[in-house]
C-alpha cells in the first residue's frame, strides 16, 4: 500500500515536472513565468488555454487564481487530499488543497499564525473554496475524538450560517450575504481543538424586500417547504410560499436546494430542544408581520386590519402592545410620555424595522451560540488559521448602500493586499541579501481615504446628515457630498459631471472611480439604511417577550439608554479597521475566486466578464509587485535536484555545499550574472525563457539519460542471471557481482536483527556460504562494515565503533537503524583534499578523522563550507588555507547538541572560548562516534527533545528550532532562531 501511495505521488510529481514542457498546450501553471507581465491579453490567454482543459487553478507565486467550471470535475477526492499533504507548494499542480496545506505546515513548522482570504464576486466559488479548505482540514489533521467533535462542529455550522445568511441571487443560487472569518484554532501537535467566526453586514433588508428575480433568506424557505406538518402547525404556518408578503415580492424559480431544516449546533441537554423552537418561533413570527397590514383612518392614522394573535405564542409578547408600538412613536416630554400617532407609510416602515432587526440580532446570536460550541477552554497556546470569505466587489444596474458598503470593503482589502504582498516581498529580499527593486503600483489609500477620513470622508458626511437637525433627505445628503467633494479626482455627480458623462447617469447618482473601475451608486434609501432607526418603544417590547432568544437579543440597557446608536456604516468602518487588525498579525494566504461566465454554463469562458474580474482583483497588481525584478525563485536544495543532470560537475552527486552546485551548473550553461542572483537560500532568476530553456535542456538530458539507463538495466540483468547460474563456482568475472550482491543482502538484513550486545554470539543470523567460507571478507563501501568474518571473528575495530554508536543512539533517535548499513571509514577527506599550508600547521599532530562540512554563523545564520579535522589533541574547522577555530579535547563540554532530524545532520560544538559552534555533516553518526573515540570522552552524548540552546558569545544565547516540511532547509526564522526544517518528521533533538 505504501509503495502504491509512493507511486502514485511519484507520477503526480512527474505531471508537474512536465508541465513546463506542456506549457504550450496547457499554458503556464504560475503566472509569474508569463514572458509579459503587463500584458492583460496573455494572462486571459493563459487562464482560458488551462480553463479549455479543465484546470481550474493557477498560481501567481503563492496566490491561487481559481475559475468556476460549472461541473464536478473530480478532483476534490479523499485520494486528492492524501497526495497534496505534506507536498512542497509548487512540486504538484496547483489546487486549493495545496495551498491549505502549505498554510497548515508553514503555521506548525514557524508556530505563527496564517490567514486565507478568500474572494470574488457573487457565482464565484468563495463559499465553495471555503468548504474544500475545511473539508481537507477535517482529512488531513490528527484525529481523536474530542477532536473529532470541534471538527465535526465546524463543519456543521457552515449548512447553519449558510441556511441564515445565504440566499438566491440573480447571479447565484447560494450567494453569502454577509462577511465571514473564521479562525480554526490549532495545538502545538497540528490538531484542529477549536475555532471563532466572526460575522460582517449581513443584508438584513433582503428580509423586507428582493430585487427582481431574487429570493430571501434560504431558512424561510426551507421552513415553509421542508419543515415538519407538526413544526408548521406550532408555528401556524401553511405549506406555501404564495401566502407570505416577504416571500412573493418577486415570481422566482422553486427553490433549487435541499429544503431540509438545518440543524442548529447548540449543546445538548433538554434546552438545546426549547431552544430551536424559540429560534424557528421567530422566523415564523416574521412571515407573520410581514402580513400585518395597515389602513388609514379619516385622520390619516395608522391601523391594523388584522390582529396578529400567533404572535403571542411564539415571541411572548401582548399583541395589543405590539400594534400600539408599530403604529404610534412614543415621545418624552418633560413631565409625561404622548404617543404620537403614525400615518400608513410610517407604520409599515416601523414593522420592516423591526422584523430586520429581529433577523439581524437573531442571525448575531445564532454565530454567537456556533462560538459557543467551538469554544476551546483549554489555556496553552494555539495557533490559528483564518478563513475569510467576504463578498467581493458589485456592480450592479443600481448600485444602493449595501454595494456602497461592500466595495469598501473591498477598497480596504485591496490596500491591505498590495501591502502585505509588497512587505512580504521586500522581507524576503532582504532575508536573502538581494536588492530590492522599488515597484510601480496604483496606491488606493485616495479612494479609501475618500470614504473612510474623519469629518471630510463620504460616511462622516452621511453621518452628519442624518444627524442634523431638520428635515434631511437621501437627496440633501447628495448636495453635502457635491459641496464638500466636488473638487476630488475620483468622485463625480451628474452636476458636477461634463455634457457626455451626463448621458450615463440620473440626477439623484454619485460615481466613485474604484481601483476596480468605476461605479455608479443611487442615494435613494441610504439616509434610512444608514440611520437602521429602530423606535425605542418597539425595543421595550421585544425586551418584555417570553421568547428567550428575543429578549436576549434586546436588553433592558438599550431600551432605557439615551445614547444614540452609531449609524450602520460607522459600525461597519469600525468592524474593517479590527479585521484590518487582525489580520496584519497573521501571514497571508490569497485565493481568488473568477466567474468564467454569467449564465453558469460548463466549458464557456467570457473574455469580457473574466478581464473585468481579472481588473478589479488587483491580479495584474499582484503579478508586478511578485515579478519584481525575477520571476522564478527557488531553494539550492530543490534546483541542484531538480538540475544537476545538466552539468558534468553535478551528475550524478554533488558533494559540496548545495549553493556551489547550483551556480556550476549554471556557469556551464552559459548563464551570466544579470540573469541571475544567488541569494543566501534561493536561487533568483529573472527572466522566464532563462528557465524554460534550462528546462528544455533538461527535458533533452532526461532521455539521453533514460535510453542509457535503459542499456544498462538490460545487460545487468543477463550478468545477474549468468551470476545466479555460477554462484556455486569459483570467483569469477561471471559471478562477482551476484556475489557481492549476496553479501550485501546478509548484511543489510542483518542490521534489522542485531543482537543486543556485540558480544551475543547466539542470536547471529545464518550467513549465507558465500560468507561462510571466507575467514575475513573485505566488502565495498556498501555494506554494513569494513571488515566482516563470521560472527565469531567479527573485526573488533568495526564492531567497537558500531557498538558505541548503538550505545549512544539505539532506541533514541528513529534515524538510527537507517545508519547501521552505512559503513564507517577512516576519514572522508584525503591529503590531497586538504590544503597544504594546514597540514604544515598541524604536522606535529596526527590526524585521526576529517569530514567536509557546512558552518552556520551564530548571528545571520549563512551557511559556510568548512572542512572538520579532528586529530590526536584537538578538533580543528578549516576553511580552505584558513585555520578557523581550535577547540581542544579538554575544553569540550556535555551540553553541546545534535539534532534529531532524519536528514539535516545538524550539531554543535560547545568548548570554542567566542561562543558555541553549529554544523551541518552528512555522516552524523559517524562523526560524533569518531569525535567521542578521539576526544576519549564517551558519556557526552545525551538525548532530548525540543529546542537546542547554544551560546553565540558569552552570555548571548541563541536557539536551534526544528520542524518538519516539504523540504529539508535551514534558515533564520522571524523570531531570530535557527529554523531546521526536515523532509521527514523529527524525532527530537539531542545533546552531545
Amino acid at each position: 500500500m505504501l509503495n502504491c501511495d509512493r507511486l502514485q505521488r511519484r507520477k503526480a510529481r512527474v505531471n508537474m515536472e512536465g508541465a513546463l514542457v506542456a506549457r504550450d498546450q496547457v499554458g503556464i501553471q504560475d503566472f509569474v513565468l508569463l514572458d509579459s507581465i503587463t500584458s492583460e491579453t496573455a494572462f486571459l490567454d493563459n487562464l482560458k488555454k488551462r480553463f479549455n482543459e479543465n484546470l481550474i487553478y493557477t498560481y501567481i507565486g503563492t496566490l491561487l487564481v481559481s475559475v468556476n467550471p460549472y461541473k464536478e470535475l473530480g478532483i476534490y477526492t479523499k485520494k486528492q487530499m492524501e497526495n497534496y499533504m505534506g507536498v512542497n507548494f509548487f512540486e504538484l499542480p496547483p489546487h486549493i488543497y495545496a495551498l491549505a496545506d502549505n498554510a497548515y505546515h508553514t503555521m506548525l513548522t514557524e508556530m505563527n499564525n496564517h490567514f486565507i482570504l478568500i474572494s470574488g464576486e457573487s457565482g464565484a466559488g468563495k463559499t465553495e473554496a471555503s468548504k474544500r479548505i475545511l473539508q481537507f482540514y477535517a482529512v488531513s489533521c490528527p484525529s481523536t475524538s474530542l477532536l473529532d467533535r470541534a471538527r465535526d462542529r465546524m463543519l456543521v455550522s457552515n449548512p447553519v450560517l449558510e441556511a441564515f445568511g445565504n440566499a438566491k441571487t440573480l447571479k447565484n443560487d447560494n450567494s453569502s450575504r454577509f462577511g465571514k472569518y473564521m479562525d480554526i484554532q490549532f495545538n502545538r501537535e497540528g490538531e484542529a481543538v477549536g475555532g471563532h467566526i466572526l460575522s460582517y453586514l449581513l443584508e438584513k433588508s433582503r428580509v423586507v424586500y428582493q430585487n427582481h428575480g431574487e429570493r430571501n433568506f434560504h431558512i424561510f424557505y426551507q421552513l415553509v417547504e421542508g419543515g415538519e406538518e407538526e413544526t408548521l402547525r406550532l408555528l401556524g404556518l401553511e405549506r406555501n410560499c404564495q401566502h407570505y408578503c416577504y416571500l412573493v415580492q418577486v415570481r422566482t424559480a422553486k427553490e433549487p436546494s435541499d429544503l431540509k431544516i438545518s440543524c442548529i449546533p447548540v449543546s445538548a441537554g433538554r434546552g438545546a430542544a426549547r431552544i430551536t423552537v424559540y429560534l424557528f418561533g421567530i422566523i415564523g413570527s416574521i412571515l407573520h408581520l410581514g402580513n400585518v397590514q395597515f389602513e388609514a383612518d379619516s385622520k390619516g392614522y395608522a391601523h391594523p386590519l388584522t390582529a396578529c394573535c400567533i404572535l403571542l405564542q411564539l415571541l411572548g409578547v401582548h399583541v395589543q402592545v405590539l400594534q400600539e408600538a408599530l403604529t404610534f412613536k412614543k415621545i418624552e416630554a418633560k413631565t409625561e410620555e404622548v404617543l404620537s400617532p403614525f400615518s400608513v407609510d410610517h407604520a409599515i416602515y416601523a414593522r420592516d424595522a423591526l422584523t430586520k432587526a429581529l433577523y439581524d440580532r437573531t442571525f448575531t446570536w445564532l454565530v454567537n451560540k456556533i462560538n459557543e460550541s467551538l469554544e476551546n477552554k483549554d489555556s496553552t497556546k494555539k495557533t490559528v488559521i483564518g478563513l475569510l470569505d467576504i463578498y467581493g466587489f458589485e456592480v450592479f444596474y443600481v448600485n444602493s448602500f449595501e454595494q456602497f458598503c461592500i466595495n469598501y470593503c473591498n477598497e480596504k482589502l485591496q490596500q491591505l493586499f498590495i501591502q502585505l504582498t509588497l512587505k512580504s516581498e521586500q522581507e524576503e529580499y532582504e532575508a536573502e541579501d538581494i536588492e530590492w527593486e522599488p515597484v510601480q503600483f496604483f496606491n488606493n489609500r485616495i479612494i479609501c481615504d475618500l470614504v473612510e477620513q474623519r469629518h471630510s470622508g463620504i460616511i462622516s458626511i452621511l453621518d452628519e446628515e442624518c444627524m442634523r437637525p431638520g428635515e434631511a433627505t437621501d437627496l440633501t445628503f447628495l448636495e453635502r457630498l457635491e459641496e464638500r467633494l466636488g473638487n476630488h479626482p475620483h468622485f463625480v455627480t451628474h452636476r458636477l459631471a461634463d455634457q457626455k458623462t451626463r448621458k450615463t447617469m440620473d440626477r439623484g447618482d454619485f460615481r466613485l472611480l474604484h481601483y476596480a473601475g468605476e461605479v455608479t451608486y443611487c442615494v435613494v434609501g441610504f439616509i434610512d439604511k444608514n440611520n437602521d432607526l429602530l423606535y425605542r418603544n418597539i425595543k421595550d417590547v421585544m425586551h418584555q417577550a417570553k421568547n428567550s432568544i428575543v429578549k436576549h437579543c434586546f436588553p433592558p440597557t438599550e431600551a432605557d439608554s439615551k445614547k444614540r446608536p452609531e449609524t450602520v456604516a460607522t459600525q461597519f468602518k469600525s468592524s474593517l479597521m479590527g479585521l484590518t487588525k487582525i489580520l496584519t498579525a497573521k501571514e497571508p494566504w490569497y485565493v481568488r475566486c473568477l466567474k468564467s461566465n454569467e449564465d453558469k454554463q460548463p466549458g464557456r469562458f467570457d473574455h469580457v466578464l473574466v478581464r473585468h474580474q481579472v481588473k478589479y482583483l488587483g491580479l495584474m497588481e499582484h503579478l508586478r509587485v511578485r515579478r519584481a525584478g525575477f520571476a522564478y525563485r527557488r531553494r539550492y536544495e530543490v534546483f541542484l535536484h531538480r538540475y544537476k543532470p545538466l552539468c558534468p560537475a553535478t551528475w550524478p552527486h554533488w558533494r559540496g555545499v548545495p549553493a556551489d552546485g547550483v551556480e556550476r551548473i549554471l556557469k556551464h550553461l552559459g548563464y551570466s550574472e544579470d540573469e541571475y542572483k544567488m541569494g543566501r537560500t534561493k536561487i533568483f532568476i529573472r527572466h522566464p525563457r532563462t528557465l524554460f530553456a534550462i528546462e528544455d535542456a533538461y527535458e533533452i538530458c532526461k532521455h539521453e539519460l533514460g535510453t542509457c539507463l535503459f542499456t544498462s538495466k538490460k545487460e545487468f540483468v543477463c550478468l545477474f542471471i549468468k551470476g545466479y547460474m555460477t554462484r556455486h563456482q569459483a570467483a569469477t568475472t561471471d559471478n562477482s557481482e551476484y556475489l557481492t550482491f549476496v553479501r550485501h543482502n546478509y548484511l543489510t538484513r542483518l542490521k534489522d536483527h542485531l543482537p543486543k550486545t556485540v558480544l551475543d554470539k547466539s542470536t547471529w543470523l545464518t550467513p549465507p556460504p558465500v560468507v561462510k567460507e571466507v575467514r575475513e571478507l573485505r566488502v565495498v563501501h556498501r555494506c554494513c562494515f569494513h571488515s566482516v568474518k563470521e560472527p565469531k571473528y567479527c573485526c573488533s575495530i568495526s564492531l567497537q565503533l558500531k557498538g558505541l554508536t548503538s550505545e549512544l543512539f539505539k532506541g533514541k533517535k528513529d534515524s538510527y537503524p537507517q545508519s547501521v548499513s552505512r559503513p564507517f571509514v577512516d576519514t572522508r577527506l584525503s591529503e590531497q583534499d586538504i590544503n597544504m599550508r594546514v597540514l604544515q600547521m598541524i604536522r606535529h599532530e596526527r590526524i585521526k578523522y576529517s569530514i567536509p562540512v557546512v558552518k552556520y554563523d551564530r548571528n545571520g545564520f549563512k551557511p559556510r563550507p568548512r572542512q572538520l579535522i579532528l586529530t590526536q589533541t584537538a578538533a580543528y574547522l578549516v576553511e580552505e588555507a584558513k585555520m578557523k577555530q581550535r577547540i581542544e579535547y579538554r575544553s569540550l563540554k556535555g551540553d553541546r547538541s545534535v539534532s534529531g532530524s532524519l536528514s539535516s545532520g545538524l550539531m554543535g560544538l560547545k568548548g570554542w572560548r567566542h561562543g558555541d559552534l553549529v554544523l551541518q555533516c552528512d555522516h552524523l553518526f559517524e562523526a560524533v562516534t569518531k569525535l567521542c573515540v578521539v576526544a576519549n570522552k564517551r558519556n557526552i552524548v545525551k538525548v532530548v527533545q525540543g529546542s537546542i540552546k547554544f551560546d553565540i558569545q558569552p552570555g548571548k544565547e541563541g536557539f536551534v528550532d526544528f520542524g518538519s516540511g516539504q523540504e529539508a532547509m535551514a534558515y533564520k526564522a522571524k523570531n531570530g532562531h535557527l529554523m531546521v526544517v526536515s523532509a521527514s518528521l523529527w524525532c527530537g533533538c539531542c545533546r552531545c
